[in-house]
């Protein structure tokens, strides 16, 4: 039986925790950072966990 291809845009982009989790890093934090307040920015550096449904279908795409 062949192998799974696993999504490389997907695995650059979301990580998996030791207990399965899935973890990816918050939006808006690119570019136009000076119209940004500091606790906003604060605030979006921490990670971000996906919820139950979203987590399901991004480890259907990254198999290993």
């Amino acid at each position: 039986m062949p192998k799974i291809k696993t999504r490389k845009g997907v695995s650059k982009r979301f990580a998996k925790t030791k207990t399965g989790k899935v973890k990816a890093k918050r939006a808006n934090l690119r570019h136009i950072l000076t119209s940004k307040p500091q606790k906003r920015k604060r605030q979006l550096r921490k990670d971000l966990f996906l919820n139950k449904t979203d987590a399901k279908k991004v480890r259907e795409m990254m198999p290993y």
